[in-house]
């Protein structure tokens, strides 16, 4: 964006949702998270579901504002972090396919008394619920694009490409919370087997969206080695 007015603006924004939109896959990723948040309150699972779009849109900020800095000052690549992303992102799918007790598994899931697990998920709704299962190394790589197209010479027409990036990180965040709230709910109405179904999907799907980041990193890793 070369220029400052509310056409641009809003262009920009919707380019850089669009541009989003693709790896952070809000409406997909639901299903993956839902099981983690079935069986809560409606207060918990709001709560949850914020805690979640809110690390997001702090990720999304953060890079897209420090993003070339950060990256510079410890000396990591993008491919690097969708290696290791892909790889958690990857294991934690395994353990949903290899759970021997699907019974066992919904019990935990929908009981809402049990204290260590309210404390575990707290503990999981950072790392890796919001990171990096649904903002990141694609995520990350797409801002650090955006970041870069952001930049101009001309220091307000900067900080305005920049304004808009961080409006549509805002709305895709507010996407987020509405596909993580309202999933759980969705699940609710599934019986049992149709449950367990549900969430052996969703463990291959977590399994396959982990493979292909690792796969996209070491691809990354091959272009920057023959350029080298």
């Amino acid at each position: 964006m070369n220029s400052i007015s509310i056409a641009s603006f809003y262009h920009y924004v919707f380019v850089c949702l669009v541009a989003l939109f693709p790896p952070v896959n809000p409406f997909g990723t639901a299903f993956i998270v839902g099981p983690f948040l079935k069986g809560l309150s409606t207060r918990r699972r709001m709560q949850s579901a914020a805690a979640i779009a809110i690390y997001c849109l702090g990720i999304c900020i953060t890079f897209t504002l420090l993003g070339g800095f950060f990256f510079k000052l410890f000396g990591i690549s993008v491919p690097v972090v969708q290696i290791a992303g892909g790889m958690l992102i990857a294991r934690m799918g395994f353990s949903i396919l290899s759970a021997t007790d699907p019974q066992e598994d919904q019990e935990k899931v929908v009981d809402n008394d049990n204290a260590a697990r309210n404390k575990s998920l707290k503990s999981m709704l950072f790392y890796p619920l919001a990171f990096p299962t649904t903002t990141g190394g694609g995520t990350i790589s797409v801002l650090m694009a955006l970041s870069a197209n952001s930049y101009h010479e001309n220091h307000a027409i900067h900080m305005f490409n920049l304004l808009a990036t961080s409006v549509a990180c805002v709305i895709l965040a507010l996407i987020i919370f509405a596909c993580y709230s309202l999933t759980p709910t969705i699940l609710d109405r599934l019986n049992l087997q149709a449950l367990q179904v549900a969430n052996k999907f969703s463990g291959f799907l977590t399994f396959c969206v982990g493979i292909q980041i690792m796969v996209d990193g070491v691809l990354g890793v091959a272009k920057i080695l023959i350029k080298g």
